[in-house]
Parts: C-alpha cells; structure tokens; sequence
C-alpha cells in the first residue's frame, strides 16, 4: 500500500490541487481551505457546486502572498491584507467568523462569479464539511470506471477532492473496512471515522466546472449512503502530524 496523491484547494471551492509534499498539524493539511469565499450582503461562503466558474481558478498559497491564476494566464498575486472586519456566516449549521480581506484577489473572483464577493481567511476547519482528512483507493476509483465506461477518473481523481488517494491493492471499497482503525502514512497517522456522502461537485469537471457525467447517479445505485447521500471514500482526523509525500507507505492498524 501507498499513497498515489495527496492535495486540497487553498481557496474553499477552486480547483483541487495535488502537491509533491503535505504536510499534516492537528487540524489536518496545512494551508486546506486557508480561505473562503463569502458573499457579504447575503452572508454566505460560496460552494463549488453552486459555482462551477470558481473551478477554473487554481491558488498558490505559500503562507505569506496568494496567487490566483486563471486558464487564461491571467493571474493576481499578492499579500493578503485583513481589514479587521468579521464576517459571521453559516456553514452547515455552524455559525463561522470569517476575516474579510483587501487586496487585489476580490476583484478577479467577482469577474469569475459575476457578483460582486469578498475573498475571506477563515479559521481552521471553519469550512470543512466532515473531517479534516479524506481518504480514497484506487482499486474504488477503478470499479467506479468499470461501471460507468470513465476511464479518465484515475486521471480526473481531483473532481472527488480528496485528501489523499491511496493504492491499497486490487479490493474496491476496502476503506468501507477501515472505520475505528487507525491508517500511517509516511509520518503521519490518522483515525479513520465515517465514510464520505457524496454531492452533485463529482459531476463536475475538475478544471472547467462543466457537468460532464452522472457518476452521483451510478454511485447512488449500488453504494450505501447517509441521508441519501453514497458514500465513496472515508473521513478521519489527525493522530499523529507530520509530512506526506506520494510513494510514502500505508498501513492500517
């Protein structure tokens, strides 16, 4: 067993990243959904979903300045400036401060969106849905293919946004079997808790936010789901923090 990719959006609802290194603090990755957003008028974080436009944008975030580019090359780069003001929205039933921000990024994502919106840093897991960490194999990716003649979703595995991607051998769904266990990465140890429901955002491409399949559809016709929701994947939080590369070896305790 090993890791195959590990990633995250800096910016909640951007195009997924995968990263030649991650590394892991007690909250989960460093630097996943650092930022967030928010629709000030209506008080809303904005979700991919609702907004396929902000697929097309990828962030760089290196702890200091955040580059926002576009498929066009078109990119904004700069420091993010808090200007003090807080922003309360609801995320999923949890009332969440955010930090409104100035600087040059807002601007660009308003054009994306055709609205006026904000570009907020949000807390840590302040817009994370489940867990900090989420975990899939490639042995489930390739039945999911199998079922639904996709062969690019080894290559588009992004669209599912998970944590990490993991070859556990040839047994699609074994995760289903890791709940309560405990997974080691490399140097990283996590606590596997539930498994991952899944929405509309798989149907998405993972570059263009152009629904391109039913793969929600499919995966609701044979897989168990929570509030009518297929699970495809598992959550976990952080036991033991430290860095993960792809290639790092898996075991499951």
């Amino acid at each position: 067993m090993h890791v195959v990719e590990s990633g995250f959006a800096p910016v909640k609802g951007t195009r997924h990243r995968a990263f030649d290194e991650v590394a892991f603090d007690d909250h989960g990755p460093v630097g996943d959904r650092a930022f967030c957003i928010v629709d000030v008028e209506r008080r809303k974080v904005l979700r991919t979903v609702q907004h396929r436009s902000l697929l097309s944008v990828t962030a760089h975030w290196d702890g200091a300045e955040l580059a926002l580019e576009l498929p066009t090359s078109e990119t904004v780069t700069g420091a993010v400036r808090l200007t003090g003001e807080r922003l309360v929205c609801d995320y999923w039933g949890r009332s969440v401060a955010h930090g409104l921000t100035d600087g040059p990024h807002s601007a660009l994502l308003s054009d994306v969106v055709g609205r006026p919106v904000r570009l907020a840093a949000s807390p840590r897991g302040g817009v994370v849905y489940g867990a900090a960490v989420s975990i899939l194999t490639t042995a489930s990716l390739r039945d999911l293919s199998d079922r639904t003649g996709r062969p690019d979703l080894l290559a588009t595995a992004s669209r599912f946004r998970m944590t990490m991607v993991v070859d556990a051998g040839d047994e699609p769904y074994v995760e289903d079997g890791w709940f309560g266990r405990r997974l080691s990465f490399g140097g990283v140890t996590v606590a596997v808790e539930a498994a991952v429901p899944r929405c509309g955002v798989i149907d998405l491409d993972p570059t263009t936010g152009a629904k391109d399949g039913s793969l929600l559809k499919a995966l609701a016709g044979y897989r168990p789901s929570t509030g009518g929701e297929p699970w495809f994947g598992v959550d976990a939080h952080v036991v033991v923090p430290g860095t993960i590369r792809p290639g790092d070896p898996v075991t499951v305790s």
